[in-house]
This record gives structure tokens, C-alpha cells and sequence, in this order.
């Protein structure tokens, strides 16, 4: 596989299908898209370049294992742009990313109208654009565009 350009990354599941869903089709020869595996990603990226990760969640030893792995990739791939829709996954290649200054693109979940998903209340003050889905939270993340899929 060729670097990309652009990496996106994201929890299985809906925070999958967002992130799908907003990248452009004139995209598709640029973007690898980094997940953890389960039966929905491995049917899902099967036509997609990608790699798997460790899911995190909550646990400090797999979260440390994603970070290598994150690094690993990141190193591989010297991407210039990561974008994310969520969740925890993700902390570790953003932070990553920021320190190699990479522009970082944070999309809040759909399902987020009134209260703040935990990443992107941490992600928040990294990200280069944030995009919230509903007005209501604007006054949360004053600096997020509004935008919807």
C-alpha cells in the first residue's frame, strides 16, 4: 500500500458509517481508513484500504498498545490530514498527528444534539476544524463549524 494522504479513523459501528459517509468519492485513492475488527468493519472496509487497531475503551494497557500501533501506522503512512468521527479509538493517532503537526478534522457524532461526546470534548482543543451536527452545541465547542451528513 501507498501512503495516503489522508487517514481516517473511528469506532465501528455508526461512528464508521459517518465517517464513510463524508468522505467524497474523488477521496478514495487518498484515504486508508484505520478501525478495530469486528464482523460489521471487516464487511464494511473489505473494498477499502485499511488497518486494524486495538480498540482502547477503557483499559490503560490497551490503550497504550493502541498508541504503539497508532504510532506505527502514523510513521508508515505520514498522512496530512486525520479525520475522525470518534471514539476513544482515535485519541491516540490525533495526538500523534498534532505533535507531527498534521491538520486534524473532528466530526461530533449525529447522535450528539445536546451533550458532548468525551473524545470530542478532549479532541476539541486539537482539532484544526471541528464539526458539530446541531447548533445546540455551539456553545460548548464556540471555535466548531455546523455542518451535517
Amino acid at each position: 500500500m501507498s501512503r495516503k494522504k489522508i487517514i481516517g479513523i473511528s469506532s465501528a459501528g455508526g461512528h464508521l458509517s459517518e465517517l464513510i459517509k463524508v468522505i467524497p468519492s474523488s477521496y478514495e485513492e487518498e484515504i486508508v481508513y484505520i478501525t478495530f475488527k469486528n464482523g460489521h468493519t471487516k464487511d464494511t472496509l473489505k473494498d477499502k484500504p485499511h488497518f486494524f487497531v486495538i480498540d482502547p475503551h477503557v483499559s490503560k494497557i490497551k490503550f497504550f498498545i493502541n498508541f504503539i500501533q497508532s504510532f506505527l501506522l502514523f510513521i508508515r503512512l505520514r498522512p496530512k490530514v486525520i479525520i475522525s468521527t470518534g471514539a476513544g479509538i482515535a485519541i491516540p493517532i490525533i495526538l500523534i498527528g498534532r505533535f507531527f503537526k498534521t491538520k486534524i478534522v473532528f466530526i461530533e457524532s449525529g447522535a450528539r444534539i445536546y451533550n458532548p461526546s468525551k473524545s470530542a470534548s478532549f479532541v476539541y482543543k486539537y482539532s484544526d476544524l471541528f464539526i458539530i451536527q446541531y447548533k445546540t452545541l455551539s456553545s460548548i465547542f464556540p471555535k466548531s463549524k455546523i455542518g451535517s451528513l
